[in-house]
């Protein structure tokens, strides 16, 4: 289980975690309807290309990362895993499939998250702790989750966002990280970051936050974690998020803005951003002293029945 010691009062500089989920642009939910899972292995894969350059890019500005790799790309490109893990970065788990955690039964999860974990604990020959859910789809219909990622192995989870959304996210749950205590163990639950704006929380935490709205967004809401609630900030971005180029699926028009919207302008926020801010590995990031990791059971924190 991922701790954090005692806060200080010495001042420091906050690290705060980096995380890319590497998947490939055909992989992505708002595509399910568009791309069957069965045409997958005939599309252009860019997956390798893309995770490459931010690989290149984490070089120059010697910063190591968590990458929640999905099973299905580390199958098919057990190489690009293996590189992963030699420059230093943490490996932790995108599922296999990329299917909704609350389109799936327990029994489907339970497989798919077995699968994935094993693909990547055999490929890189590191334990893989931690998961991530795609689209931060363990919602108030999926809680059930929680208790499968404890029982296959997990110690930590960062799928629950802290926001209102059309897709995902418990308004209600903690925005810092908290422990969940259940009665078969309990696993380190870290969200996504938000910023409280009056009785809402609005996220800052990177992906389509990060491409869409203007820079000066993410950089004042990690700041304003940083400096003033002394809170390391959880990052996340996608390897198709830098590749302007990628091939145009045919989908919703909001879909579609979701997907593409400032694809070109990717690669140089991340590389401001890297240059203005302190990142590592969720570990890293825990690690620092002022983390502050709250002790809680889930149940007492959110007010869902499951």
């Amino acid at each position: 289980m991922l701790t954090a010691p005692a806060m200080t009062t010495a001042p420091r500089k906050v690290v705060n975690a980096m995380t890319i989920d590497v998947e490939d642009y055909f992989h992505v939910s708002v595509f399910d309807g568009v791309v069957p899972r069965e045409r997958w292995n005939s599309l252009e894969s860019r997956v390798c290309a893309n995770t490459e350059r931010i690989l290149a890019i984490f070089q120059e500005h010697r910063v190591r990362a968590t990458f929640f790799v999905l099973g299905w790309v580390a199958e098919r490109f057990p190489g690009l895993v293996r590189q992963i893990a030699a420059l230093g970065h943490e490996i932790a788990s995108h599922g296999y499939a990329h299917r909704l955690v609350y389109d799936q039964t327990p029994a489907a999860f339970r497989e798919d998250v077995r699968r994935a974990k094993g693909l990547l604990e055999a490929t890189s020959s590191m334990p893989v702790l931690g998961f991530r859910a795609p689209s931060y789809s363990i919602t108030p219909r999926s809680l059930w989750a929680i208790d499968i990622l404890i029982q296959e192995g997990h110690t930590y989870d960062t799928s629950i966002f802290p926001i209102r959304h059309d897709r995902y996210g418990i308004p209600v749950s903690p925005r810092y990280p908290y422990v969940v205590d259940r009665e078969n163990g309990s696993l380190l639950e870290v969200p996504a970051s938000t910023l409280r704006c009056g009785p809402l929380n609005v996220p800052v935490a990177g992906g389509g936050y990060f491409r869409i709205l203007p820079y000066q967004w993410t950089r004042a809401g990690i700041a304003r974690m940083n400096e003033i609630e002394g809170r390391a900030a959880i990052f996340y971005l996608h390897p198709w998020e830098i590749d302007p180029g990628q091939p145009r699926l045919r989908a919703g028009l909001l879909s579609r803005f979701r997907h593409y919207r400032n694809l070109g302008k990717t690669e140089a926020r991340l590389r401001r951003l890297l240059a203005e801010f302190a990142f590592g590995r969720i570990q890293d990031a825990l690690a620092a002293p002022l983390a502050n990791v709250a002790v809680a059971p889930l149940g007492a924190s959110l007010p869902y029945v499951w």
